[in-house]
């Protein structure tokens, strides 16, 4: 840049400076759009986050289910088949070191009538499990525990009853005090170690016992029945990872599998998820960024008429020498450092204002919102005012590069 380049950017700078009311007027628009967008996008990011830890902690999004096919289609008829994989804690053991995982687990699940010592019958799904099924799918217990690894390994006959199960079948004895009775599971007795709480809507009657005690636990079926493998990813990102271990770890150990095993996930709930904060956000992002054009707008009058009272300075300038790009430079040098100012302040509000908001959410509810923020967010706020504070400088700009000279002089 020419050194009539630079001289004009200092001069709309210092002009700035002469007139400290007109300049925090204009960038005031600037200040309150940016402090807006900072707000509302931390904000949807937050929400996204917790919308996505509480899929992650209540479903099993975060789960790859490898299912051996028990059947195959043949002519329309569906057969059984005896080529498909059994998978053992060995292999789960195995597959627990797979990039990604964060825990395994196997169960084998079936139809079969619990009863209790006073006769109360109903029928429920059992899972048999590894002793680590509790924490891979975080339960939550109103009394007892779940069985541990000795248990499982010597196939202790205990089971871990749902809550609706445990009322049921308790005969009149509430729920909570069903630990340390005897049920009936397939006929055989059981003592309950555990009791998971009650959840709203709970339909389902599920007892677990451990996966070595399914042949008791389970009655006979004629179709055949394989415990199915279940990955855990260390967050919902790692999944596609997750699922891609899993499938070159099939190829490895059992040769080729496709058709013998579904490997499937949940992921496409994070993405909906994903997808409806991303169209939130931009959403609330549009409304917001009106402030922001109307801080443009005030940008635009402000040096629409810093152009009308300095018309013959400008002309004087161009007397001399100056040139209309050393004109116009001057003026998009006020516009660009009205809206970096306002920027730089605009953040620090939208931060500020978006903690103050959250803290407010938590205090007033059991709700666990944070703001979330992250530099593609502020690049893109700050990138925006100041791509504003050009647009809307160009036009004053312009109409004071191009005055005449003489006529400019002439200017009362």
């Amino acid at each position: 840049m020419s050194p009539a380049g630079l001289s004009s950017i200092v001069i709309g700078i210092e002009t700035l400076r002469s007139n400290p009311l007109r300049t925090v007027l204009s960038t005031l628009g600037v200040i309150i759009g940016v402090a807006s967008l900072v707000a509302v996008l931390a904000l949807g990011d937050g929400m996204e986050r917790l919308g996505r830890q509480e899929i992650e902690r209540t479903t099993d999004v975060q789960t790859v289910g490898v299912a051996p096919q028990l059947t195959e289609e043949i002519d329309g008829r569906t057969l059984p088949r005896s080529d498909y994989p059994v998978f053992t804690p060995a292999a789960a053991a195995e597959a627990s070191a797979l990039p990604g995982v964060g825990s395994v687990s196997l169960v084998l699940t079936g139809p079969a009538l619990v009863e209790g010592l006073r006769g109360d019958r109903r029928g429920a799904g059992v899972n048999a499990t590894l002793s680590g099924a509790a924490e891979f799918h975080a339960m939550r217990f109103a009394a007892g525990r779940y069985f541990t690894e000795v248990e499982a390994e010597r196939n202790t006959s205990v089971v871990v009853l749902s809550h609706r199960l445990a009322r049921e079948v308790g005969g009149g004895v509430a729920a909570e005090s069903m630990v340390d009775r005897m049920v009936r599971v397939n006929g055989e007795p059981r003592r309950v170690i555990g009791v998971l709480e009650a959840y709203r809507g709970e339909r389902i009657r599920v007892a677990y016992v451990p996966l070595r005690g399914a042949r008791t636990a389970l009655p006979p079926s004629a179709t055949p029945r394989a415990p199915m493998l279940l990955l855990k990813a260390l967050d919902g990102e790692s999944v596609p990872l997750v699922q891609a271990s899993a499938e070159d770890w099939l190829g490895r150990r059992y040769g080729r599998w496709e058709g013998r095993v579904k490997v499937q996930t949940s992921v496409a709930r994070l993405e909906q998820v994903r997808k409806g904060m991303a169209t939130f956000k931009l959403f609330l992002g549009a409304i917001t960024g009106i402030s922001l054009v109307v801080g443009g707008i005030g940008i635009m009058n402000v040096l629409l008429a810093s152009v009308t009272e300095r018309t013959r300075e400008i002309g004087i300038r161009k007397a001399i020498g100056a040139r209309p790009a050393d004109i116009l430079a001057q003026f998009l040098a006020e516009s660009v450092t009205i809206a970096g100012i306002g920027s730089g302040i605009g953040l620090v509000l939208g931060v500020g204002a978006a903690l103050g908001i959250t803290a407010m959410v938590r205090a007033q509810s059991d709700g666990q919102l944070r703001a979330w923020f992250s530099a593609s967010s502020f690049l893109v706020v700050v990138a925006a005012a100041l791509a504003v504070g050009v647009t809307f400088g160009v036009y004053p700009a312009l109409r004071a590069a191009r005055l005449p000279p003489v006529e400019a002089i002439r200017h009362e």
